[in-house]
């Protein structure tokens, strides 16, 4: 009797308790896979985010969405992806490593970065064809990658480049280093380069739109503020600093 006594007196205790720490706000250190295409308008964002929940600390791992997905599956230590595509994140809800239902936060096209000042006087897709022209592309497996063998199929275009690269940023370097005449990424990335590199648009008939989407992972050590991060993501505040760097709505 008296062990039933003093489990039941404990009852109102847990009771009591529960209102406090639903009452909580986020808090915590919270890790974001997300593509190399986020880097600068992630980092934009988080800053906006941490003053509005001080009590929350947000640290990236960008690369390549195909990248990420598969780290995440052995067990890299994620709270939330942001893939460059549905494809991607779809390989982590298929594999049981992420559970909530992925919500799509913004769009990409794709564009032509050339050297600065366009040299190569590169008008469009068909031009990247050309004998002597070293262009560059992202890896098959890569969105990036993906979206430009679309693009070039749109074009009705062949091109052979001189190397695929593992995301997008580290395709844009070769340009923006003076290693390629010509890249095909997106035009968030072309923007980013803040005149390192020039851009040349595709035109719409052959260009193709970027789907981003964005989920918290099953082992998140931080849920709570992981899904807070995902409702900021997709908040007037966060919205608008996306469209600055060049990023469509949803």
């Amino acid at each position: 009797m008296r062990r039933a006594f003093v489990a039941l007196a404990a009852v109102p205790i847990l009771m009591a308790a529960q209102p406090a720490a639903a009452g909580q706000k986020p808090s915590g250190e919270i890790t974001v896979f997300a593509a190399s295409s986020l880097t600068e308008s992630f980092t934009a964002v988080a800053k906006q985010f941490e003053k509005k929940h001080p009590h929350v600390t947000v640290k990236f791992d960008f690369d390549s969405s195909a990248n990420l997905a598969a780290q995440i599956q052995q067990g890299a230590p994620a709270d939330v992806f942001a893939s460059a595509d549905e494809a991607n994140l779809q390989k982590a809800v298929d594999s049981g490593d992420v559970t909530t239902k992925p919500v799509v936060f913004a769009k990409n096209r794709l564009e032509i970065a050339v050297e600065k000042g366009n040299p190569k006087k590169i008008k469009g897709l068909a031009d990247l064809d050309k004998s002597g022209l070293v262009v560059v592309l992202c890896a098959d497996a890569v969105p990036c990658g993906k979206y430009a063998a679309e693009a070039f199929a749109n074009a009705r275009v062949t091109v052979s480049p001189a190397s695929k690269e593992e995301n997008a940023k580290a395709t844009l370097s070769k340009v923006s280093l003076g290693e390629a005449d010509a890249s095909v990424v997106y035009v968030t990335d072309v923007q980013a380069a803040k005149g390192g590199v020039s851009g040349v648009k595709i035109p719409d008939r052959q260009n193709v739109i970027a789907t981003y989407p964005i989920a918290v992972t099953k082992d998140s050590r931080s849920s709570a503020a992981a899904k807070t991060w995902v409702q900021f993501i997709e908040s007037k505040t966060a919205q608008t600093t996306l469209r600055r760097f060049g990023f469509l709505p949803p």
